[in-house]
C-alpha cells in the first residue's frame, strides 16, 4: 500500500484492516476494523477527511475525495464498488454504491439504499434509506426491499469482508515485479 501524509496529515489504517499493496492513501484517511480498500484505488484526503467505516469496503480503480473540510463518511459494511467516484458526504451503513456510478459534492446515499451501476448522484442530492437509485441524474426508482438489489445490499460487505481476509494471508509478489 501507498500511504502518504500531506501537511502534517497522515492516514490511519487498522491493523485487522485491508488494504491492497497497489491502493493509494493519502493525508487524513482513517481505515477502521474489519474494512477494505482494494487494487488500484486511490482515498485523497488533502482537503477533507476519509472514514471508511468498520466493514466497508473501496473496490479497485475507485476514487474517494471531498470538498474543503467535509468528513466523508462511507458508513459501516457499505460498498463502493469497481471504477467509482465518490466525492459526496457520506454513505449509510450497508448502502452500495454500483460499479462506475459517481456521487458528486454534498450527496449523501441513505442506509441500505443501491445506486446502480453507472449511476450519477448529482450535487447536494440525498438519496433516501432503502430504495434502488438509477440514472443520470439518479433519482429513487422503488424501494430496495422484496427484490434482487437487496440480496447485493444485504450480501456484498461480509462477502468482501471474507474475501479480504483471504487477500491478506494469501497474496504473494512474484518475481520480476518491482
Amino acid at each position: 500500500m501507498f500511504l502518504y501524509e500531506f501537511e502534517g496529515r497522515r492516514p490511519q489504517v487498522h491493523p485487522e484492516a485491508f488494504v491492497a499493496p497497489t491502493a493509494t492513501l493519502i493525508g487524513d484517511v482513517r481505515v477502521e476494523k474489519g474494512a477494505s480498500v482494494w487494487y488500484g484505488a486511490v482515498l485523497r484526503a488533502d482537503i477533507c477527511t476519509i472514514i471508511v467505516r468498520a466493514g466497508s469496503n473501496i473496490q479497485d480503480n475507485s476514487v474517494v475525495h471531498g470538498a474543503p473540510d467535509v468528513v466523508v463518511d462511507i458508513g459501516p459494511d457499505a460498498t463502493v464498488a469497481h471504477g467509482c467516484v465518490f466525492h459526496g458526504d457520506a454513505m449509510g451503513e450497508k448502502s452500495l454504491l454500483g460499479n462506475a456510478s459517481t456521487v458528486l459534492d454534498g450527496a449523501t446515499v441513505g442506509a441500505g439504499s443501491l445506486v446502480a451501476a453507472g449511476a450519477v448522484v448529482t450535487p447536494g442530492t440525498a438519496i433516501p434509506a432503502g430504495v434502488l437509485a438509477a440514472g443520470a441524474p439518479a433519482e429513487a426508482r422503488k424501494p430496495i426491499e422484496g427484490t434482487g438489489a437487496q440480496f447485493w445490499v444485504e450480501t456484498n460487505a461480509p462477502y468482501y469482508a471474507e474475501l479480504a481476509q483471504r487477500h491478506r494471508a494469501g497474496v504473494v509478489p512474484v518475481d520480476g515485479n518491482s
